[in-house]
């Protein structure tokens, strides 16, 4: 019995984690490169899954469901970098009140398209039910949302390290200057990464629909365990956003269950104790790569 609840909240742990890290990863890309603090990465995740719903809905294809959520969120991130994020660049303040004025103004948009209250996400008939592995009961789709993430994990950080594009940003995270100094324009390595980190989340709350349900309120839930997860692994580092989501996940599955009150407050514990003891985060400072 306790190995049957203890598998179960791993493997419950772990999808939520998966879920955070795709918000995470693209958060902690686009500070460590812009050193902007994106809040409406929340409201692209809950685009995503309302985006995904409509076209699964539409077309009865969970595949166009995810490539629809991953296209909207690459086009729209571009657009909101190039019209609404380049034109303030180097201001954090202004930055920081744009965005967390964005996502207000998105979380309502969402109640005037698709209204206000909790939408059912159907999931794909080969996706319901699970399966055993002796004792421990294992839903597909928990286990669809840890490989599907462990897949994008895989790409992002081939991606990172071994394409040209990828190590420019890297350098770019490290230091922006001496990468426009190789004559290599800045701005669109800016505008790339910014639609990439939008991608991430707008896929995940594709895939988040069935498991979370859709509803606005998911933006916010979201984006402040994202954070903290980024806080946690070391604000740049791609590594760390995998590493701090997991902890978050698992944190939130067993803690949720034992007790479930004070489930955030455990989040929040967490990232106090780290940084007290590595301020900059478990995997260092800026990092992108699997292991700083």
């Amino acid at each position: 019995m306790f190995d049957t609840l203890f598998f179960n909240l791993l493997l419950n742990g772990l999808a939520h984690g998966m879920l955070i890290f795709l918000i995470a990863s693209g958060l902690s890309l686009i500070f460590g490169l812009m050193r902007v603090v994106n809040f409406t990465h929340g409201s692209f995740f809950m685009f995503g899954a309302y985006v995904g719903r409509s076209i699964y809905l539409a077309t009865d294809s969970f595949v166009l469901a995810i490539l629809g959520g991953l296209l909207f969120g690459f086009v729209c991130g571009g657009l909101v970098e190039r019209i609404a994020i380049r034109p303030f660049f180097g201001n954090r303040v202004q930055l920081l009140l744009l965005t967390l004025g964005m996502m207000l103004v998105m979380n309502e948009l969402v109640k005037i398209i698709w209204g206000p209250t909790i939408l059912r996400f159907p999931r794909p008939d080969y996706l319901i039910g699970s399966f055993m592995l002796g004792d421990i009961i294992l839903p597909y789709y928990r286990m669809f949302i840890v490989g599907f993430g462990l897949v994008v994990l895989v790409i992002v950080y081939l991606f990172l390290n071994k394409t040209r594009l990828g190590i420019t940003i890297r350098a770019g995270v490290e230091n922006p200057e001496m990468v426009q100094s190789f004559g290599i324009n800045i701005k669109q390595v800016f505008t790339f990464t910014f639609a990439l980190g939008v991608s991430l989340a707008s896929v995940g709350g594709a895939i988040s629909g069935p498991f979370l349900s859709v509803y606005p309120e998911i933006a916010m839930d979201n984006i402040l365990v994202a954070i903290i997860a980024v806080v946690v692994g070391g604000i740049g580092s791609f590594g760390g956003s995998v590493a701090g989501s997991l902890l978050i996940g698992l944190i939130n599955s067993f803690g949720g269950f034992y007790l479930p009150q004070a489930a955030m407050a455990f989040n929040v514990v967490l990232m106090a104790l780290v940084l007290l003891v590595r301020p900059q985060g478990l995997f260092g400072r800026g990092g992108v790569t699997g292991g700083r």
